[in-house]
């Protein structure tokens, strides 16, 4: 099928909205089991820089799969193409201007190299939240843990699916780190990036 689209160039660009805000556009990708922090440690990094005048919105697994990606299940091909329509959303937020936190599990490597392509490696920053999956099931705050080892979840991330840790990640954080040291070495890392 022919592709008959031609972009259209406007007048303001990324450049114009950057400038106006004060800041750089981003993506902040954090990747990691159910359960490790991630929406967290993002809502928290967004408070700080909020506070300082940094225009920001965060995507979440849980608001995108309520709304835009609502009839995807969790088969490794509709899992990617979440991830793959998430990307598309943060590269035109990143294109307005906004710095963009994204907490998805996002658990397989090649789902990650493409959401990086999608976006662009300039503006891509991937925070792997790495909590064992052991703390994970202690917090199991949606009790998902427990429904997939009593077979009520088929496919979920840990359990009946794998998850690939990042091999080099901008930033990692730790088990042993406390929200506060997770939040703080983010936020340490995107001073002079955005």
């Amino acid at each position: 099928m022919k592709n008959n689209n031609l972009e259209h160039f406007y007048k303001i660009n990324r450049q114009d909205k950057n400038a106006l805000n004060g800041h750089l556009s981003k993506v902040i990708w954090f990747t990691g089991l159910s359960g490790s922090g991630k929406s967290t440690v993002s809502d928290r990094v967004q408070q700080i820089l909020h506070e300082s005048g940094v225009h920001t919105y965060i995507l979440d697994g849980d608001k995108i799969r309520m709304g835009i990606n609502k009839g995807l299940g969790f088969s490794e091909a509709d899992r990617a193409e979440n991830l793959r329509r998430v990307a598309e959303i943060a590269k035109l937020m990143v294109d307005a201007g906004m710095v963009v936190l994204a907490a998805f599990i996002s658990p397989l490597k090649k789902d990650r190299l493409m959401i990086r392509d999608i976006i662009g490696e300039d503006d891509f920053i991937e925070v792997f939240v790495n909590t064992s999956l052991e703390v994970c099931e202690e917090r199991d705050i949606k009790g998902l843990y427990k429904k997939a080892r009593n077979g009520e979840i088929a496919e979920f991330t840990g359990i009946t699916s794998p998850y690939e840790n990042p091999e080099n990640p901008d930033i990692e954080l730790k088990n042993g780190n406390s929200i506060e040291e997770s939040v703080s070495l983010v936020v340490e890392y995107l001073k002079g990036k955005i």
